[in-house]
C-alpha cells in the first residue's frame, strides 16, 4: 500500500465560532457546513474538521485535546507579505522567519497559535516557482 495524500483531519477545539474565524479570517480558509450541521474548514484540496471538546464524534483520537496540534501550512506568498498581513490583524508571531525542512525542501516559515494554542506554522518554498 501506498498513501497518496492527506485528505482531512480533525482539530478538537474549545469553541468551533472562534476557531472558525480565526482560520478563515487570518488564514483565508474557506467554512464549510456538511451533514448534521457540522463545520470544517477547507484548504486546497483538504479540509480540517472541527470537533468541540467533549462533544466529539466517534470514533475519536485517544485523548481529543484542544491545543495540542503543531500544524504546518504552506502559501506561495513572501514571509514578509505574511507578517504584514498577521500584523494588520494583531495577530502575534511568536518565531520568525526562521528557515526550516518541509517535505519537499527548503521553507521558511513564521510561527503563530490558533485561539486554542495549537502551534501553526506558515511556510513557503522560496526557491520554488508557484
Amino acid at each position: 500500500m501506498k498513501i497518496d495524500r492527506l485528505d482531512h483531519l480533525v482539530l478538537t477545539v474549545r469553541n468551533i465560532s472562534a476557531t472558525c474565524d480565526f482560520y478563515s479570517r487570518a488564514l483565508g480558509m474557506e467554512l464549510i457546513i456538511f451533514g448534521g450541521n457540522r463545520k470544517a474548514l477547507a484548504l486546497g484540496c483538504q479540509k480540517i474538521n472541527l470537533h468541540e471538546a467533549g462533544n466529539e464524534l466517534d470514533p475519536k483520537a485517544r485523548w481529543p485535546t484542544p491545543g495540542s496540534a503543531d500544524l504546518c501550512f504552506i502559501t506561495q506568498e513572501p514571509v514578509a507579505r505574511i507578517i504584514g498581513h498577521f500584523n494588520r490583524l494583531g495577530i502575534e508571531i511568536i518565531k520568525g522567519p526562521v528557515k526550516r525542512s518541509g517535505a519537499q525542501g527548503p521553507i521558511e516559515s513564521i510561527y503563530l497559535r490558533d485561539p486554542d494554542g495549537n502551534l501553526i506554522e506558515i511556510s513557503n518554498y522560496p526557491d520554488q516557482p508557484p
